[in-house]
């Protein structure tokens, strides 16, 4: 369902989440977020998320009516012509489609554990502060069958804005955890039996190919810079690196986590692959 609004004035009160996108602490308080563009909120839409409001033009309103009649909750859907929708966000907007969405109840790991299928795929991230980089990343962990994603206290959030746009709104399809303290998620996680596997690139302990990730794991990504943090790499079991040679030091954590995640799918038999005990 929808309530359909022309958009005449800037200062409604529905429009504040559009007016103050540069402000993504206040929408964190609100447990809001914003989609931008078509795929991304066109995939929301379609998604089981909550769906606030949308702000679009005509032409696309006539392409997404039948999506928004199919919701379950009412949304205010404003139109208006492209130059009035960024002289109300500031900004340059190449399509014109924006859309508030709600941040739902996160699980809780022993609930994420009870529903997922063994053999266990969980990923986690410490100290990313780039949202183009968690949302890549959240993308890759969707195209591989990662079961749930868990944001240390250090990241930001993957309900930033960019952070949504990056991964072409692949947030809708993973559980999201964000945990008080990442280290003792994977604390829990050791002790429910999954194997936690540091991505960490200055280890001559194990090679990617060397790596066995058949079995429930959960693979712990850090920041290009500053990588896992001792505490956060002390709740891990294994440490692992893509050999690579010496003139390059480490890859983008959206690179490197394709690269681990894809090996990962490739040993249990999802790419194709013939899944083989790594020792």
């Amino acid at each position: 369902m929808f309530r359909l609004h022309t958009l005449d004035a800037l200062d409604r009160p529905e429009l504040q989440p559009y007016l103050t996108m540069r402000r993504q602490s206040d929408h964190r308080a609100q447990g809001i977020f914003v989609a931008e563009g078509e795929k991304v909120v066109r995939r929301l839409i379609e998604s089981r998320f909550e769906v606030v409001s949308a702000l679009m033009p005509q032409g696309w309103f006539q392409d997404l009516e039948p999506l928004l009649a199919a919701r379950p909750e009412e949304i205010d859907v404003f139109v208006a012509d492209k130059k009035v929708l960024e002289d109300l966000t500031g900004f340059s907007m190449y399509q014109g489609l924006l859309a508030v969405g709600r941040v739902p109840a996160m699980p809780s790991l022993g609930g994420l554990l009870a529903t997922s299928a063994a053999p266990r795929l969980l990923a986690a991230v410490d100290g990313l502060s780039g949202a183009e980089n968690v949302g890549a990343l959240v993308r890759n962990c969707a195209a591989f069958r990662v079961q749930g994603l868990l944001v240390g206290e250090t990241c930001v959030s993957p309900f930033l804005r960019r952070a949504v746009r990056s991964s072409m709104g692949t947030i809708f399809q993973l559980p999201v955890l964000e945990p008080p303290r990442l280290a003792a998620a994977l604390a829990e996680l050791r002790r429910a039996g999954l194997r936690t596997i540091a991505a960490h690139p200055h280890t001559d302990r194990r090679s990617l190919p060397q790596a066995d990730f058949q079995g429930d794991c959960c693979v712990v990504f850090g920041s290009e810079g500053y990588g896992i943090s001792p505490e956060v790499l002390a709740q891990c079991d294994d440490a692992v690196a893509v050999p690579m040679p010496p003139v390059v030091d480490s890859l983008n954590v959206a690179s490197a986590a394709a690269v681990f995640l894809y090996e990962a799918g490739r040993q249990r038999g999802w790419m194709g692959g013939t899944a083989k005990t790594r020792g």
